[in-house]
């Protein structure tokens, strides 16, 4: 929680999470945009994340199972996906305006690869539903 000071009132607000599953054309085009969040040099001159947020790679996703015998020998080739997929816990993406309003959007350049499930998907957050808490 964050104290917050609004005409002459200390009011609380919790900083908000949100969900977001992204599907790319390609996993250079998702590292593209995962590369472009915040992010710092360390000690080695390597790029490490000054965001908070949590981002996850999941990939080309199965989407029909593959079959296999006995032996364990495929039978049946999986389907997989033909976009690569990522999944994102937004933190503190928060914007108040001049007059107080609180607005909450996806990052720059990321809202057009957003996808919409109706289900939880097959990757969450220890506990965060994605229904709940979706952009």
């Amino acid at each position: 929680m964050v104290k917050s000071q609004k005409r002459g009132k200390n009011t609380k607000l919790k900083k908000m999470i949100k969900v977001s599953k992204y599907e790319f054309d390609s996993e250079e085009q998702a590292l593209g945009k995962i590369n472009a969040l915040p992010s710092v040099k360390d000690e080695d001159g390597k790029d490490v994340p000054s965001h908070r947020h949590t981002v996850v790679k999941l990939g080309f996703i199965t989407l029909q199972q593959g079959e296999y015998d006995d032996k364990g020998e495929e039978t049946k080739a999986p389907v997989l996906s033909e976009k690569y997929h990522v999944d994102v816990l937004w933190k503190d993406l928060e914007e108040t305006d001049e007059e107080g309003n609180v607005t909450v959007d996806h990052p720059h350049g990321w809202k057009s690869y957003a996808i919409d499930l109706d289900s939880e998907g097959m990757h969450g957050f220890m506990g965060v539903s994605y229904q709940e808490n979706k952009m």
